[in-house]
């Protein structure tokens, strides 16, 4: 196995980590905080906007069954880079689309797949994705990780997380581990 990680801001934590965790290649999401100033938030914190961290999934994969760029294309094709801190409903800088990168070699494939995506009009807007090096971490608290399979009877869950899931696997249904969706 090639393990690397990588963080992705990409709106509401528990509609990407319920998307990412049902990819083949990915073998940990865990939903936390990062790119802000206070040490250990809280989500109450965090949701203020006033500690200037971002909602994050924070990823391990393995590169030998999901190549980075695959990954950068399910990040941008399931949340809306081109919106600035937003999605949908959710607004806030802690809903800001970033990649949090551990690598030159990351930050300049990421560049690159905004080039891409930009140059074949992918989006109807400009890009507003951050690139930004990766900082510290903080993991969100235990009712927040695995958030869509240990609620799936929320509202929430049914109403924003289960279309997202749909849209996904008819989309990228190849990708998705054996099992799930």
């Amino acid at each position: 196995m090639n393990i690397q990680k990588i963080t992705f801001g990409n709106g509401c934590f528990w509609c990407t980590e319920a998307i990412f965790e049902s990819v083949k290649g990915i073998k940990r999401v865990t939903s936390g905080y990062m790119g802000g100033q206070t040490k250990d938030p809280t989500y109450k914190e965090v949701c203020t906007g006033k500690t200037g961290h971002a909602e994050v999934i924070d990823l391990e994969y393995d590169a030998d069954e999901l190549s980075f760029e695959e990954l950068l294309l399910i990040f941008f094709k399931t949340h809306n880079p081109t919106t600035l801190n937003r999605q949908g409903n959710d607004i806030g800088t802690q809903y800001r689309s970033a990649i949090f990168y551990y690598t030159a070699e990351q930050k300049e494939k990421a560049e690159a797949m905004i080039k891409k995506l930009t140059d074949e009009k992918v989006f109807d807007r400009p890009i507003v994705t951050e690139i930004t090096p990766a900082g510290e971490f903080y993991k969100a608290e235990d009712y927040h990780q695995h958030y869509f399979s240990n609620n799936p009877g929320n509202p929430y869950c049914a109403a924003v997380i289960q279309p997202k899931l749909h849209k996904f696997a008819k989309e990228f249904g190849g990708k998705i581990k054996d099992g799930l969706l």
